[in-house]
């Protein structure tokens, strides 16, 4: 309808191809929306303001674009067209990326994708396409490349030529942004290039948010999981009933809700702050650093970084990944909150992949789990209905520079 007078920019954001053509277009859709009869079937009425929300959008008018879209989707759903809440999902995810509020788009995309991968498979391309450019906004480019590979393989097999294209052109964008970061990082350090290919090469041979399919998946891991935990400098490891001191936890589960509401930010598709005062008086009291040189053997300084993780929605997980080496040698990750429902068949948990297959860590509070999160590869599996999972993860430096280094990296396969 509207499609000819909308193009893409260098940052992959729909704008007008002329902006008085797109103007006076979206100005007729207005007047045909005001002069349809109250009678009208509420299907002609969605496609309207479907569309007009698109131009809005394109044309930066946010507020316009978030209510004639939001007005759109709850028509869909009224209608019980499933087909257009994910369709029209996806564009109010958009016009919220546009408008700043990364949150909500998050949320609208998540959705968006899990019902077509339920309901309309024919969509779940464009779900990844629209997803992968919000991650690679986000700056997750590693989320953005997997999301946007899988696009291409689902676009190939349709043979539709300018959605491959169109694929192909978001991926080489994220791709240039993932050489640039690598290009940035300091002489001498492992590319961060490197975690980001081995990332995505985890991410499109198996996925965290679907244990039941680990054992189909893991034959066709396993060598390569044996050329990267053969370097790891600590093995992962789930200690048990910690002595930490209940007000220490109580402070950081306070400090952490707050961080999380008032300047949480969404990364590989789970919220995380920075910590405070809390959590670095908590690791220096606890003496963190004396707790993985016991558990592990690697004799590491304090903390040097620290960041709050929190998960809190339904289906909500991590997918397996690679940490940057900037994080540490060795990892350790403690819950300070897990609410559960009261026999719940399954709750999320920790996982990792190590040589002999996938290892789970079910953590309740005051529970850490220990790792080298550059050459372990990790993540999370979905939460449950009314679940919620407060944890805070801290790096760690090796006191001795030779077990710092890492050379004689594996290759990311191909």
């Amino acid at each position: 309808m509207l499609g000819h007078l909308i193009t893409h920019d260098d940052n992959l954001r729909m704008v007008p191809t002329d902006r008085n053509e797109l103007t006076a277009a979206v100005g007729q859709l207005h007047e045909e929306l005001r002069a349809l009869p109250e009678e009208t079937n509420p299907a002609r009425t969605r496609v309207l303001t479907r569309w007009i929300g698109i131009g809005q959008m394109s044309l930066g008018n946010h507020e316009e674009a978030l209510t004639l879209l939001q007005q759109s989707l709850d028509l869909a759903a009224a209608i019980g067209n499933a087909h257009a809440v994910v369709a029209t999902g996806l564009n109010l995810g958009d016009a919220h990326r546009y408008a700043g509020d990364r949150r909500t788009a998050d949320a609208l995309y998540r959705s968006a994708l899990n019902t077509a991968r339920s309901q309309h498979p024919e969509l779940v391309d464009f779900a990844l396409q629209h997803t992968g450019k919000h991650l690679m906004e986000l700056g997750d480019l590693a989320g953005a490349q997997a999301h946007l590979q899988e696009a291409l393989r689902l676009r190939i097999a349709k043979g539709d030529a300018e959605l491959v294209e169109s694929t192909k052109a978001a991926l080489a964008r994220v791709e240039l942004l993932i050489g640039q970061a690598a290009a940035s990082a300091a002489h001498g350090a492992v590319p961060r290039q490197w975690s980001h290919q081995w990332t995505s090469w985890l991410q499109s041979h198996t996925t965290a948010r679907i244990p039941a399919q680990w054992a189909e998946d893991f034959p066709a891991l396993r060598d390569a999981v044996c050329g990267l935990t053969v370097h790891r400098r600590v093995h992962p490891r789930h200690l048990r009933d910690q002595s930490f001191p209940t007000e220490l936890i109580a402070a950081m589960v306070e400090e952490a809700e707050k961080a999380v509401a008032v300047d949480g930010y969404l990364h590989n598709g789970k919220w995380n702050a920075a910590v405070g005062d809390a959590a670095n008086r908590f690791a220096g009291q606890a003496d963190l650093a004396a707790l993985v040189a016991r558990s592990t053997g690697l004799d590491v300084a304090q903390p040097h970084t620290g960041v709050y993780i929190a998960y809190v929605e339904e289906g909500q997980f991590l997918d397996f990944h690679v940490d940057d080496f900037g994080f540490g040698e060795a990892n350790l990750i403690l819950c300070l909150k897990h609410e559960r429902p009261t026999g719940a068949p399954r709750v999320s948990t920790t996982v990792f992949i190590h040589a002999d297959g996938f290892l789970e860590c079910d953590l309740a509070a005051g529970d850490c789990v220990v790792f080298d999160g550059a050459l372990t590869p990790h993540g999370r599996t979905p939460l449950g209905a009314g679940e919620s999972i407060t944890l805070v993860s801290f790096g760690f430096r090796a006191r001795d520079r030779v077990s710092r280094a890492v050379t004689n990296l594996p290759p990311v396969p191909r």
